[in-house]
C-alpha cells in the first residue's frame, strides 16, 4: 500500500522522496524519518502536494527553515513539505511615502533583512540574526528588540483548510503575541507583501548588525538549538508581591514581560542535562543538542522547566517550539 502511495506521489510530483531524516532539516538536528518528503519551490507544487495528501487522507506538515521545531525520534508517517525559496532580490513598488515589497514564504529571514538594508528600506532591521523563513515569521508573528513581524505586513497570501487561495489584510491576519490566524487555524502562508519606509542605509545596517552580534554573544549558536523554547511571561499573570520583586528585570516585548530565561536561571535549572540535551548555560530559554540528543530527553527538560516555574512563580510557561509527531 505504501509503495502504491509513493507511486502516486511520484507520478504527480517526481521530486518527492521517501524516509528522509528530519534531523537534517531542523536546526535542533533531532528527528526521525518523514515517510514522504518534498522540497517545494513553487506555489503550484505546494498546492498539488496538498491536494493529493488531502485526497488520500494523509497527514501533512509544512516546514520552513526548521527552527522552532522539535521532530519526534520516531519521525512522521505522513508528508512533510519544505517550502524553500532561493530568491535574494524582491519586487519593490513605491506607494506614496511607503514601499511595498513582495516576498515568498520560503525566503530566509537573513536574506530578506539584507535585501531591505541594501535598498535603504526600514522596517525589519530588528530581525537581524533571526533564524528561519519569512513564512514562519508571519505564522508566529516573530519579534525581538521591540519589533514584531506584524508591524510591516501589508497583505498575506495563504491557503485555508479547504486549500482555497485567500488574501488577508494585516487586520485579517489577527496577529497577537507570537501568534496569528495562520498559526491558530494551521493555514499555510505562501507569500506576503511588506510595507516599509525609506531610511538611512548606514543606520539600518548598523541596527541589523548590532542585533546579529547580540545574538552571537548572548545565544548558544555554537550548538544545535530551536531558538527560544518558551514565550516570555506576561507580567500581569504574576502575583502582586512577585511583580514588585521582579520589577528590575521587566522589559517590553512589546508589552511588559518577565524574561523566561531569567525565571529558568533563578529556578536553578541552567545547565540541567538529560541525555545529550541541556538547558543552555549561555541563555537558559534555549535547550541545546550536545550531540545526538533525543526528542524525548528534550521534552523531559521542557516538562521539568514548566513544573519548576509553575511551582516557584505560579505562572504557566507557554511553549513556542512546535512538536512534530504523528
Amino acid at each position: 500500500m505504501r509503495d502504491e502511495i509513493y507511486r502516486r506521489f511520484k507520478q504527480i510530483l517526481p521530486e518527492v522522496k521517501r524516509n528522509v531524516l528530519l534531523q537534517k532539516h531542523t536546526t535542533f538536528k533531532v528527528g526521525g524519518p518523514a515517510r514522504y518528503f518534498l522540497v517545494a519551490h513553487k506555489q503550484e507544487t505546494i498546492v498539488k502536494a496538498l491536494q493529493l495528501a488531502k485526497k488520500i487522507g494523509m497527514p501533512f506538515f509544512i516546514l520552513g527553515g526548521g527552527s522552532n521545531i522539535l521532530a519526534s525520534d520516531k519521525g512522521f508517517s505522513g508528508l512533510v513539505i519544505k517550502i524553500y525559496h532561493q530568491e535574494k532580490s524582491f519586487p519593490v513598488k513605491k506607494i506614496g511615502q511607503d514601499f511595498l515589497v513582495e516576498v515568498k514564504a520560503g525566503v530566509a529571514m537573513k536574506d530578506l533583512v539584507s535585501f531591505l538594508a541594501g535598498r535603504s528600506l526600514s522596517g525589519l532591521e530588528w530581525a537581524g540574526g533571526l533564524p528561519g523563513t519569512f513564512g514562519g515569521a508571519i505564522r508566529g508573528n516573530a519579534g525581538a528588540f521591540g519589533g514584531e513581524t506584524k508591524d510591516s505586513i501589508f497583505e498575506v497570501l495563504a491557503l485555508d483548510s479547504n486549500l482555497k487561495l485567500r488574501k488577508f489584510s494585516n487586520k485579517q491576519c489577527q496577529f497577537s503575541y507570537r501568534n496569528s490566524i495562520f498559526k491558530e487555524k494551521n493555514w499555510i502562508v505562501l507569500s506576503a507583501t511588506l510595507k516599509v519606509k525609506k531610511g538611512d542605509k548606514k543606520t539600518i545596517w548598523q541596527i541589523a548588525k548590532n542585533n546579529i552580534n547580540y545574538r552571537k554573544t548572548r545565544h548558544p549558536l555554537d550548538l544545535p538549538n530551536a531558538g527560544s523554547i518558551f514565550k516570555n511571561c506576561d507580567l500581569k499573570y504574576f502575583s502582586e508581591p512577585l511583580r514588585k520583586q521582579l520589577a528590575g528585570v521587566v522589559k517590553k516585548d512589546p508589552f511588559e514581560v518577565v524574561p523566561t530565561a531569567y525565571l529558568i536561571s533563578e529556578a536553578g535549572l541552567k545547565g540541567t542535562t538529560i541525555g545529550k540535551a541541556q538547558v543552555s548555560d549561555k541563555h537558559p530559554n534555549f535547550i541545546v543538542n550536545l550531540g545526538a540528543a533525543q526528542a524525548e530527553h528534550i521534552l523531559q527538560i521542557i516538562d521539568l522547566n514548566k513544573k519548576e516555574i509553575k511551582k516557584r512563580y505560579g505562572v504557566d510557561l507557554e511553549q513556542e517550539v512546535q512538536f512534530l509527531k504523528d
